[in-house]
């Protein structure tokens, strides 16, 4: 009696521990649940991923972004490291497809915090995604082969000259809306290689892409601005609708550089001459 005693005992004993396993278990699985505190930082912000602030793009966009010496840089970059940086956290720039910027997809399944791509802010966007304050004011450009004849777009669809765009830009729509055709890329980087080739005899495009382009003496040898065009464009950063608190810091990032200097020398770094008359730069 007394051994089956010293059993049942054993096991009430047992048994308790066990319990006790598991609710040391569950603590943790509860503070392993407190991981989404890890990922808000400063201002309240909520992150998709502990550490870092995942940004969504699409390369190559020279200057905006492109891979130099193995490692994702441009304007757009700079910008955004300004927001990380006012979190405490460094920037994941994440590579995808250009299409999904306009729909917000990568926003709303939770692999993007934000989406940087020289993307200029329109109301059909608008409807899927929040736009921060303009950080750039951008304008097209006309670029055609030196010697090519084609001196505008009127020109050119008068011509019947094979224009072509980047897929699902600004760019492609006004070529559209100019009563053109053009052919579409899927990167700047493949409009420019298909005027080079000599598969389109112009191509439409933002300028401070052309203006990196022809920084080249080759390109500039062969290639020539036929004219810039105006279209009002102004480039925005993206974040998944309703996500205020990330929005605020994204406008403050860029009020701030407006205000202490710092756009203007990432401004001259990445893009050029800085025109403090110029709607972009004074638009703080």
């Amino acid at each position: 009696m007394t051994t089956l005693l010293g059993r049942r005992r054993a096991r009430a004993l047992a048994a308790a521990t066990a319990a006790a396993g598991l609710a040391l278990v569950a603590g943790c699985t509860s503070s392993g649940n407190g991981s989404s505190a890890s990922r808000t930082v400063a201002g309240g912000v909520e992150l998709v991923k502990a550490g870092q602030l995942t940004t969504c793009t699409h390369l190559p966009y020279p200057p905006f972004q492109s891979v130099i010496d193995g490692k994702v840089q441009g304007f757009d970059v700079s910008m955004v490291d300004l927001v990380a940086k006012d979190l405490g956290v460094k920037q994941k720039v994440l590579d995808t497809p250009f299409e999904n910027f306009k729909t917000g997809a990568f926003l709303n399944s939770g692999q993007c915090d934000l989406a940087a791509a020289g993307m200029t802010i329109t109301a059909e966007r608008k409807k899927n995604v929040d736009f921060s304050t303009p950080y750039f004011d951008a304008t097209q450009a006309l670029l055609v082969a030196k010697g090519s004849g084609v001196t505008s777009l009127a020109d050119a669809k008068a011509k019947k000259t094979k224009v072509g765009a980047q897929a699902q830009t600004t760019g492609e729509d006004y070529a559209k809306a100019q009563g053109l055709d053009p052919v579409s890329f899927e990167s700047s980087d493949a409009v420019l290689n298909g005027l080079r080739t000599g598969q389109v005899k112009a191509v439409v495009i933002d300028y401070p892409v052309v203006q990196g382009w022809l920084k080249d003496k080759a390109n500039a040898a062969a290639f020539q601005v036929a004219g810039q065009i105006n279209t009002g464009e102004q480039y925005g950063i993206t974040v998944k609708k309703g996500n205020t608190k990330l929005l605020a810091a994204v406008d403050k990032a860029i009020a701030d550089a407006k205000a202490d200097g710092t756009y203007r020398k990432l401004y001259e770094k990445w893009i050029g001459p800085y025109d403090a008359s110029a709607a972009s730069p004074a638009a703080s």
